[in-house]
């Protein structure tokens, strides 16, 4: 599979989405709150925590050479048990500012991220569309197909937060089930 090239996929404009979820792809502070604030019961399954092999993008996003080996961390949001959005994270493998944030089990990281580092920035949110192309595709595909939300396509963006010179990623791709509880 090969993986789509990070400069065609990601852009300054949301995709088309459910007027419902739209400020929620928008969300410019914590995701988790938002998923919160719905009034559902939220909670982040991990899927993968670990040392892993970046996507080409992640790579390239991080200075790192192709292949690079980096601190991976995947998780799913759901609300009520329904997952709702997949989201990735990667640093440097062995970078010492992020490595408590991206090993911290079924915490999200929203509450760190957004309460508890105040020397953090976050560059603009890019967008894309993530389809069959992109490394990341086929398990979101799983996660919907258990939802029973299967898409040709799924809304996504990417977070670049940076802290003390040290650069986290944070890809979220949004599930179609998320517009069921946002009416």
């Amino acid at each position: 599979m090969r993986a789509m090239n990070a400069p065609n996929l990601w852009g300054d404009a949301p995709p088309a989405v459910p007027a419902a979820v739209l400020p929620c792809l928008t969300e410019s502070g914590s995701l988790t709150e938002r998923l919160i604030a719905t009034g559902h019961r939220f909670d982040v399954v991990v899927r993968f925590q670990g040392k892993a092999v970046l996507f080409d993008e992640e790579s390239g996003a991080l200075a790192l050479p192709r292949g690079s080996i980096g601190t991976v961390r995947e998780v799913v949001l759901t609300l009520d048990d329904v997952p709702v959005v997949v989201a990735r994270s990667v640093a440097r493998l062995g970078c010492p500012v992020w490595k408590s944030v991206l090993t911290r089990g079924n915490r999200s990281l929203g509450f760190t991220l957004f309460g508890e580092l105040p020397e953090l920035t976050r560059a603009p949110l890019a967008y894309a569309q993530i389809d069959e192309r992109h490394p990341l595709y086929p398990g979101i595909a799983r996660i919907g197909d258990k939802a029973r939300h299967v898409a040709p396509q799924y809304a996504a963006r990417r977070s670049r937060f940076t802290m003390h010179g040290e650069t986290l990623l944070l890809c979220e791709a949004f599930l179609p089930t998320l517009a069921d509880f946002l009416r």
